[in-house]
Parts: C-alpha cells; structure tokens; sequence
C-alpha cells in the first residue's frame, strides 16, 4: 500500500503564488509517475500535471501550461507543484496521484493512489 499526503494549500488572491507538496509512504521502492488532478463541485476531477519517475518528462493541461511546475525529489519521495500566477479559476481541490507506469499519463485511471485533497482557493 501506499500513502499520500498533499499540504500547502490555502487562499491567496489573483496573481499570487502557492506551493504543493505531496509525501508518498509505504511501498514506494519502485519507479513510479506522479499526476495533480483538481476538482470543483460538481465538476470531474481533471488531469493538471503529471511527472515521469525521473522526472525528465512532465506533461501539463493547457490551462496551466507556463504558470504552473511540477517537480519531485525521490530521495524524499515528494512530488511539488508550483503554481504561479494563479487566477480565480484555479480555485479547486487539489489531488495527488501515483502510477506504477513509469510513463506519465493524463488519464485518471492510470493512477492507483491518491491523497486526501488540499483546498487552493483564488480570490479576485
């Protein structure tokens, strides 16, 4: 099993900055990918940023493509996701995700694990 736990959420107004952590535990020894998804009410959760396990490739959604960065530090096995420039429409529910594919993917059901959720509110 494996566990994982996102902080650094909170509110911050338009144009500001927030940085995302996720911690994985547990069986971790092996290579895997990271993803962020948000989510909205009543809205589905959708696919924001993934990272290969070494992180030579990311892949990004459009709408965030140059104002948000994912990261991740293996020795520590925590994936980050800088968000800059945020705007109102980024206010969501922000989701950590981990794929035994060592491929990263968009698609949510290539993701075995995910965290509790972190809330990343924008104001106006």
């Amino acid at each position: 099993q494996v566990q994982l736990v996102e902080s650094g959420g909170g509110l911050v107004q338009a144009g500001g900055s927030l940085r995302l952590s996720c911690a994985a535990s547990g069986r971790t020894f092996s290579s895997y990918s990271m993803g962020w998804f948000r989510q909205t009410p009543g809205k589905e959760r959708e696919f924001v940023a993934a990272i290969s396990w070494s992180g030579g490739r990311t892949y990004y959604a459009d709408s965030v493509k140059g104002r948000f960065t994912i990261s991740r530090n293996n020795a520590k096995n925590t994936v980050y996701l800088q968000m800059n420039s945020l705007k109102p429409e980024d206010t969501a529910v922000y989701y950590c995700a981990l794929s035994w594919n060592i491929i990263p993917t968009y698609l949510i059901s290539n993701y075995e694990y995910w965290g509790q959720g972190t809330q990343v509110t924008v104001s106006s």
